[in-house]
């Protein structure tokens, strides 16, 4: 019996030494009393709000994003741009050819299975290097607006009511153009091809050089024809990009955001893409001037 007491004496102490050094009350079911002098106290919120930098501001602006890869890793090496080709080193050659799209989802079954069918011909017929090239432009709607302010200025007898639509019109879609970015997607196949000029026979380098650029011309055209053919089974109409539908291809491509001001067709109408700067002269002494500078380039 005192073995018991003992045991039960030496477990009351042990468990007084254990909650008195964890600093609770001996007894569980009593609460434990704060500490005096201390509160509970939440740390106050910052009312500072977290401020974005002008640069971080600058990069959500979808407007003031990068400049768009350049054509370099699409066209390594490039040499020149002339009888609408891209012409590259060793004598590759890239002819541009531009597609309209097709509303696929409005069509129904049978449409849809015969643009599949002229698509997948197309396909299955060429074993040639083919490229596809997507380009993002922001949209312009000068032309459209270009186009009713004519009408309206040629139009001597129009109601006032129409005249005041055409302006309230013209205002929404300026101020729809500028309430944010807007864009459109341009669709373009890439045929390359390159020419062995061993396989060539020719006198000298002139006539060498005249049926490289022939036979590249000749055979990228060929298969831009076949591709016309069968996509416009498929309702996707096929234009040959000129050396000029080249030269805007480049130019949206390096001026993504200034072409929206600084439009390629008004520098085109300004004449500013002509090779040769001349006022008002006959065809006789303008052809003159243009053989001076060849001669002058073949001298040199």
């Amino acid at each position: 019996m005192t073995d018991v007491l003992l045991l039960i004496a030496i477990a009351i102490g042990g468990w007084i030494f254990i909650r008195v050094m964890l600093k609770e009350p001996i007894l569980p079911w009593k609460e434990k009393k704060p500490k005096q002098g201390t509160k509970n106290k939440q740390k106050p919120k910052s009312k500072k709000k977290s401020k974005k930098s002008k640069k971080d501001m600058e990069e959500e602006n979808p407007l003031n994003e990068k400049e768009a890869a350049p054509f370099q890793d699409l066209f390594p090496d490039v040499i020149s741009i002339e009888n609408h080709m891209i012409r590259r080193l060793n004598n590759h050659f890239t002819m541009i050819a531009e597609v309209e799209p097709v509303n696929y989802f409005l069509l129904d079954q049978s449409e849809q299975e015969a643009i599949d069918m002229g698509f997948e011909t197309w396909l299955s017929q060429f074993n040639y290097p083919v490229r596809i090239y997507l380009q993002n432009r922001f949209v312009d709607l000068a032309i459209p607006i270009e186009e009713i302010q004519k009408v309206m200025a040629e139009q001597e007898d129009l109601y006032f009511e129409a005249r005041d639509f055409g302006l309230s019109m013209i205002r929404n879609l300026k101020d729809w153009q500028a309430s944010q970015p807007r864009y459109e997607t341009k669709r373009y196949i890439l045929f390359d091809y390159h020419v062995e000029a061993k396989d060539l026979k020719a006198d000298n380098n002139d006539e060498l050089e005249e049926k490289i650029i022939e036979k590249a011309f000749s055979e990228l055209n060929r298969r831009v024809s076949a591709a016309r053919q069968q996509l416009k089974k498929a309702e996707m109409p096929v234009f040959l990009l000129t050396t000029e539908g080249i030269g805007e291809v480049l130019y949206y491509a390096f001026n993504r955001r200034k072409a929206i001001k600084n439009r390629f067709n008004d520098i085109h109408g300004e004449e500013q893409l002509a090779l040769y700067v001349t006022a008002d002269q006959e065809a006789e002494h303008i052809a003159f001037v243009k053989g001076e500078i060849e001669k002058n380039a073949q001298a040199s």
